[in-house]
């Protein structure tokens, strides 16, 4: 798995994870969703990715997206 999947299958995890315990728990988790979706602008916009930065400490391999 290289760094572009990574940080994508992050995201989508969390947006699952968000709206699932928005459904289940308190609607207070759509933040949360709100979040990963700024992130995911703002990362598009500038290029900066903190989770990017974290899969490549952790040894992920780069993909095209994140150099």
């Amino acid at each position: 798995m290289n760094l572009d999947r990574a940080v994508l299958l992050l995201a989508g995890t969390m947006i699952l994870l968000s709206a699932l315990l928005a459904s289940l728990v308190s609607p207070w988790w759509l933040l949360l969703t709100t979040f990963v979706g700024l992130n995911l602008v703002q990362s598009s916009i500038t290029g900066f990715c903190p989770a990017a930065l974290v899969f490549r400490r952790l040894g992920v391999s780069s993909g095209c997206a994140f150099r």
